[in-house]
């Protein structure tokens, strides 16, 4: 064998182009492996919105119960002439039915479960966006009216299809300032925020299925029975309890009352029953009700206050201490709508303007 021979495997590695063609065999290979990982989360993020969008097209294509309500505020079905806003103590005490029958107009509760008054403004105001302007809004007032959202948003899951809707967006932004991770994150909202399984809900409803329907005109009847609960906050509470007044949750009441000064619609402060034990009570009743006063004279707002009505002294007609139950509000709706007929907002049994959607 030639010496050259004997050197040919040796040169052969040291050719030269050898070395940038083994280079550029692993470049290639690397480029691919990412080109791959970026084509596998571009699928994963594409999944994940469309996953999202199938949920909230779900939600909104629901036609029962609290989404059944909202969407209906969205779509502009509801149109109603009187117009009942407030918490779960809105929802659950005022029974548009009743109001319908002894006034003759139409009557849609839009009462929020487990919201602050920052949150009822946002809904009211949707609803304004998308609805005929009503004749009358009924505001339901609470001890804690004066308290925001900031402690947290109760059932989050409730606005997560209705992002697009600037006053709830606006709202939950002021509250959270991570609300735009709801709203441009696919998923986020259901996935870490909403702890109610929602995104379920929504899967399901996208094959026609609806849950069981418990609102009549947006308001919720409540069947469950008194129990020691009470008893046990009483003890609990021997000194009294204090509701909070905050300088924002004063600034949301006011803009509640002006948004319909502005929008030229008249408005009744209305405090319904409460159990009377529970307000004897409130230490600082006296005080939130200056601020109630205080606000209500300057927009020219009466109130119309039910703490001595007989009804807050029937235990039988309550939940617990800040809630009706269905024979409560029955009662509770037929008093007040007989108040609302001698007011002269309205002349009984008048025909309605146009009937409204359950």
């Amino acid at each position: 064998m030639s010496k050259s021979s004997a050197l040919e495997p040796f040169v052969s590695t040291l050719a030269p182009g050898s070395e940038g063609s083994h280079m550029s065999v692993t470049v290639t290979r690397e480029t691919r492996g990412v080109t791959r990982l970026l084509v596998f989360l571009a699928l994963c993020v594409a999944a994940m919105v469309l996953t999202n969008y199938v949920v909230d097209s779900g939600l909104r294509r629901l036609k029962t119960s609290s989404f059944g309500v909202f969407n209906r505020i969205v779509d502009g079905q509801i149109n109603a002439t009187i117009v009942i806003s407030g918490s779960s103590r809105a929802l659950n005490h005022y029974d548009p039915r009743v109001i319908r029958t002894v006034t003759g107009r139409t009557a849609y509760n839009i009462g929020i479960n487990g919201s602050q008054t920052d949150m009822q403004v946002a809904v009211l105001k949707t609803y304004l966006n998308h609805n005929e302007k009503p004749s009358l809004v009924v505001h339901n007032l609470d001890s804690f009216a004066f308290v925001t959202s900031r402690g947290g948003i109760w059932f989050p899951g409730q606005y997560l299809p209705y992002l697009h809707e600037e006053p709830i967006y606006e709202a939950l932004s002021s509250v959270d300032r991570d609300a735009w991770k709801w709203k441009y994150l696919p998923l986020y909202g259901y996935a870490v925020e909403d702890m109610s399984f929602t995104w379920l809900t929504g899967m399901r409803a996208v094959f026609g299925w609806n849950p069981r329907e418990d609102r009549y005109f947006g308001f919720q009847p409540r069947d469950a029975r008194w129990t020691d609960d009470f008893a046990h906050f009483v003890n609990s509470k021997r000194d009294g309890i204090q509701f909070s007044i905050e300088p924002e949750g004063l600034r949301d009441f006011e803009d509640l009352i002006a948004l319909c000064k502005q929008r030229q619609i008249p408005v009744v402060l209305v405090y319904s029953p409460v159990y009377y034990e529970m307000q004897e009570l409130e230490m600082n009743r006296d005080q939130i009700f200056r601020h109630f006063n205080e606000i209500a004279q300057r927009y020219d707002a009466p109130i119309w206050d039910y703490s001595g009505s007989p009804i807050s002294r029937r235990r039988d007609y309550f939940v617990n201490s800040q809630h009706l139950n269905a024979a409560g509000a029955a009662a509770f709706s037929a008093d007040f709508s007989a108040d609302l007929t001698r007011s002269g907002l309205f002349e009984a049994r008048t025909s309605p303007r146009r009937a409204v959607g359950q």
